[in-house]
C-alpha cells in the first residue's frame, strides 16, 4: 500500500466513522432565553444571529454601532472591545472644477479630521467608550441597551449619556471667541426597530448642553435638542447603504442640520464605509451644530470588532 492510499484509506474511515456518530446524535435542543442554538453563517463565514439572545452573534441588519456619526442599538458583549477610526476630508466636493477635484482625488489630498474610537462591553447591555478627534476633542460616553428587541416586542431602546470638551478636556482653549474650553454634555435615548435581516430603523432624541461657542451675550441659547434619525439598508449578504440626519427641534441653531450618506462594506468583524457629509462632525456636539448649507465632504469610518 503506497503512502498515497493508505492516507486516503484514512480520512475515508474517519469520515465513515464521524458519518455514523452524526447520525446516532440527539437532535440539536431548542433555543431558550439563555442561549442559542449553533447559528448559521454567511458569505464571509461569520455566524449569523437567528433569535437575537447571543450578543457575540452577527445581526445582519445591525452590523455595527454606529451608522455613520450617530450610535445605534448593538450591543457590545461583556469583555469585548470595539475600535473605529474615522475620517472627514477638508476639500468641499463641490469646490473647483471637476478637473481640479480630480487631480485632487476627489479631495482624498487634503487634509482632514480624524476620530479614534475605543468601546468597551462593562456587563450585558452595557458599554463604554472614549472618541478623540484630531481637533482635540474627547468625548467620553456610555450606553444601555433598556429595552431589547426580541420576538413579540418590535423594537430596543437604549440610553445615552456622554460628555465632551474641548482643547482634550481642558478648562480653556484658545481656540474658542472666551478663551475658554467648551464641555458639551448629552443625554438621550435611541430607539430602533430591525425589519428582518436586511433593514434597520432609528431613531435619536438628544438634548445637548453647550453647542454654542459664543459669549451668552450674542447668543439667546446655549443648548441643543434634536432628533437623530438614521437607517442601514443590507442590499447584498455583505454591503449596505447608510444614511442619517440630526434636525433640530429648539435650542441653539446656527444653520444647516447634519447630514450623512454612505456605502459600507463588511468583512468578518470589519466594517469599511465610505460616506458624504455635509461637516466634519463625529461627535454629538459637533453633530448638533450641524454643517454646511452648500458643502459636502468625503470621508470614511473603518471599525473593527474584538470577539
Amino acid at each position: 500500500m503506497t503512502r498515497h492510499t493508505f492516507t486516503a484509506a484514512l480520512v475515508l474511515g474517519a469520515l465513515t466513522v464521524h458519518s455514523l456518530a452524526a447520525a446516532q446524535a440527539p437532535p440539536p435542543p431548542a433555543p431558550t432565553e439563555a442561549g442559542a442554538p449553533a447559528a448559521a453563517t454567511d458569505a464571509t463565514g461569520v455566524a449569523v444571529v437567528q433569535d437575537a439572545i447571543d450578543d457575540a452573534v452577527l445581526n445582519p441588519a445591525q452590523p455595527d454601532f454606529t451608522l455613520v456619526g450617530l450610535p445605534t442599538t448593538l450591543r457590545l458583549p461583556r469583555g469585548a472591545w470595539s475600535f473605529r477610526v474615522t475620517h472627514r476630508f477638508a476639500r468641499p466636493l463641490g469646490q473647483g472644477t471637476f478637473g481640479n477635484l480630480a487631480e485632487d482625488l476627489f479631495g482624498l489630498d487634503s487634509g482632514g479630521l480624524v476620530g479614534l474610537e475605543l468601546r468597551y462591553g462593562v456587563l450585558p447591555g452595557l458599554q463604554v467608550g472614549i472618541h478623540r478627534t484630531s481637533d482635540r476633542t474627547i468625548q467620553f460616553f456610555t450606553q444601555f441597551n433598556a429595552i431589547r428587541q426580541r420576538e413579540g416586542r418590535p423594537f430596543a431602546v437604549d440610553a445615552f449619556a456622554s460628555a465632551e470638551g474641548t482643547n482634550n478636556f481642558k478648562g480653556s482653549d484658545p481656540n474658542t471667541p472666551t478663551g475658554e474650553g467648551i464641555r458639551s454634555p448629552a443625554v438621550g435615548a435611541i430607539v430602533s426597530t430591525t425589519v428582518g435581516r436586511r433593514a434597520a430603523f432609528y431613531a435619536m432624541p438628544v438634548w445637548v448642553n453647550n453647542t454654542n461657542d459664543l459669549p451668552e451675550e450674542l447668543a439667546d441659547d446655549n443648548s441643543t435638542f434634536a432628533l437623530g434619525l438614521g437607517t442601514r439598508l443590507r442590499v447584498s449578504s455583505t454591503l449596505y447603504l447608510v444614511a442619517e440626519v440630526m434636525p433640530r427641534l429648539s435650542g441653539y441653531d446656527p444653520g444647516a442640520k447634519h447630514a450623512s450618506f454612505a456605502v459600507e462594506a463588511r468583512k468578518g468583524g470589519h466594517a469599511f464605509q465610505i460616506n458624504v457629509s455635509n461637516g466634519f462632525g463625529t461627535t454629538l456636539a459637533q453633530l448638533a451644530r450641524g454643517g454646511s448649507e452648500d458643502d459636502w465632504y468625503i470621508g470614511f469610518n473603518i471599525s473593527r470588532k474584538f470577539f
